[in-house]
């Protein structure tokens, strides 16, 4: 039995800083890029989302008349502590090896009073396993963010959080992983329809 896991990340925001949980609104002007994620994703699949309006309206914009589960915090973006909403470059200035270490060595490094990496992959992992286990040989619409898609990537694929983070997710783009007996492989990155 295989269960089918499709990653959506929500339309851009268009914000120039660090975007973790803080609640900014997407651009979902593209209402053609919109259908054409929408027509690609099974008729029979549940879709979930982040609780964060960026997710839930594109979810929204994409569900169509799919089964809609409740959103989930656990699928939440990271938590970028004192560092959220602000530039990398105005961080830099004041603690640049802080800065530094959090995003070449991504790992047990956190920002003040945010997630380190291993605590948003333990997070977003508990919730696919959740969901896995819940909706076993399903297809399962995950609408979400950069680090949450990344970090189960990481997880099908085997990387590193180094190797995944060098992976490219765009806003509206379509990565699949798949779960069975065997374990979790990735089925495709980054797709933009």
């Amino acid at each position: 039995m295989i269960t089918r896991f499709h990653m959506v990340r929500h339309g851009p925001t268009h914000a120039k800083s660090m975007v973790g949980w803080s609640n900014l609104p997407a651009d979902l002007s593209d209402t053609a890029a919109l259908a054409r994620l929408s027509e690609a994703l099974p008729d029979d699949a549940v879709v979930i989302s982040s609780d964060l309006d960026r997710a839930v309206t594109t979810a929204d914009a994409i569900q169509g008349q799919r089964c809609r589960l409740p959103h989930a915090q656990a699928l939440r973006e990271m938590h970028f502590g004192d560092w959220e909403l602000r530039r990398w470059s105005d961080i830099d200035a004041e603690s640049p090896d802080h800065i530094r270490a959090f995003w070449e060595q991504p790992g047990d490094v956190a920002a003040p009073n945010g997630e380190s990496w291993n605590m948003l992959l333990q997070r977003v992992t508990a919730c696919f396993n959740r969901l896995a286990q819940t909706h076993a040989g399903q297809d399962i619409v995950v609408v979400g963010h950069f680090g949450q898609i990344l970090c189960q990537l990481q997880r099908a694929a085997g990387l590193t959080a180094t190797e995944a983070f060098s992976q490219k997710i765009d806003n509206l783009s379509l990565t699949q992983i798949s779960h069975a007996e065997t374990g979790w492989q990735v089925d495709a990155i980054n797709q933009i329809l």
